[in-house]
């Protein structure tokens, strides 16, 4: 009995920690996303080497905004970085020790941020200086890349005596990021710009970071709202469906809206929200608006309610049986996101460029909308049971509250309708007496 006691306790922990290794590191509409750093030595020095390191972006809906990464680690030795290219450290540290040319940083854990636009031109390196912004990987390959180059001194440093740096972490730009172990790669090759030659990297490891909305946050940031045309009844989002913990919001009709730097974001990204049932800082609304013979169309809404914050390139990920048959997208660019080859159920939303890529802070301009269009299957295709609605919306990565099944806009009952208006049996039966008598 002891036995099976013990082994089943050992088999609870081992489900749980299944679990929250899932709910850490796993997101199951983009199962290959990450963030993965490429550390590439590129020449031997005196006393170390001279290293590009390359930041790629591999999720397909989760981009990095303003204000920026923050890239960090522990060096495995006393090593300081001399110079840096397309970045810098947030602090120099200790360099007394130095008494001719002083590093860019002597910090055993520095912290390294991306140069804004506009840097001279000597300070600049591949895909650097934008602020610390990165695209996801899905809206905008080009631009899911950023990088940097670092020259590392230690003396004596080669290939076989370099320690590779331990204990990465990744803000961007707040917490959610977990960060594995650097482990070494076959080297990176590089191709002239006339493609005629092949260069390698003396050296190359691989620091893999995945993204946990549960670390990030412990409750959600946006929630969903459902409407029909079918029924007058709104459902709302869950009361306090992001938490409401942010006490000092902000009525839509307060006179300290007009205060001036009430829209500066603050260096600890602490939102000023409008007072809402629900407190969050993103609604997503979902109507349906429409019903065809072959067609049926719904509206999406995306309200800010963040008077501190715009978001720039924002995403939005819904997961409905009928897109897999969407024929046309009205205002947002579409893409559908297929993780698994049988499935084809998910797709992203996302501004067009120059148009409405930006979401502007809480106010009368703090909201964009669109209508899509899907062609009904007919051997699926239902409005009962809250069948048109979506099972998940994700806004910028997160998981979004839905709200209760129970209280989707239902359609009207039938069988009460046609007893409303059907004829009473008595009135029948006497109307079909008559017409006996008469024949």
């Amino acid at each position: 009995m002891a036995t099976l006691m013990n082994n089943g306790f050992i088999l609870c922990v081992f489900l749980v920690s299944l679990m929250f290794f899932h709910a850490v590191a796993y997101d199951p509409l983009d199962p290959n996303g990450n963030i993965t750093l490429k550390w590439d030595v590129m020449s031997w020095t005196a006393d170390g080497y001279v290293a590009a390191v390359t930041m790629n972006n591999f999720q397909m809906y989760r981009h990095i905004m303003s204000p920026g990464w923050q890239l960090g680690w522990t060096w495995a030795k006393k090593e300081v970085i001399w110079s840096m290219v397309g970045a810098q450290a947030t602090e120099q540290g200790d360099c007394s020790k130095f008494k001719g040319n002083i590093p860019h940083c002597c910090k055993r854990t520095p912290t390294i941020v991306d140069l804004l636009p506009g840097v001279p031109y000597n300070q600049q390196f591949q895909n650097c200086c934008k602020g610390g912004v990165v695209a996801a990987y899905g809206t905008d390959p080009a631009g899911s890349v950023s990088g940097f180059q670092v020259s590392v001194g230690l003396a004596g440093t080669t290939n076989k005596t370099v320690k590779l740096p331990k204990n990465f972490t990744l803000l961007g730009p707040g917490p959610g990021y977990t960060c594995g172990p650097a482990k070494i790669v076959p080297s990176t090759t590089f191709f002239t710009p006339d493609h005629r030659r092949k260069t390698q990297a003396l050296m190359t490891w691989n620091v893999t970071c995945t993204y946990s909305q549960f670390l990030a946050s412990k409750n959600p940031s946006c929630c969903v709202s459902f409407s029909s045309f079918y029924n007058e009844t709104i459902t709302p989002c869950p009361s306090c469906a992001c938490g409401c913990q942010h006490k000092n919001c902000i009525s839509s009709d307060s006179n300290l809206l007009s205060t001036v730097g009430i829209n500066t974001p603050r260096k600890d990204n602490a939102p000023l929200l409008q007072c809402t049932r629900h407190m969050c800082p993103i609604r997503v609304h979902w109507h349906v608006k429409l019903n065809y013979k072959d067609y049926w169309r719904a509206k999406i809404a995306v309200t800010n309610f963040n008077y501190r914050l715009n978001y720039t390139q924002w995403t939005l990920v819904a997961q409905h049986p009928n897109l897999n048959n969407v024929t046309e997208v009205f205002s947002f660019d579409y893409k559908p996101l297929i993780p698994y080859q049988s499935i084809n159920d998910t797709g992203m939303f996302y501004g067009m460029k120059y148009y409405n890529d930006l979401l502007m802070e809480a106010g009368p301009f703090g909201n964009v909308q669109s209508e899509v269009l899907l062609r009904k299957d007919p051997n699926t295709f239902t409005f009962k049971q809250g069948w048109a609605f979506p099972r998940k919306v994700y806004f910028n990565g997160d998981e979004c509250m839905l709200p209760p099944p129970d209280s989707y806009p239902y359609l009207p009952n039938a069988a009460t309708l046609r007893a409303q208006t059907a004829l009473p049996s008595f009135l029948i039966s006497a109307f079909l007496l008559a017409l006996m008598v008469m024949w």
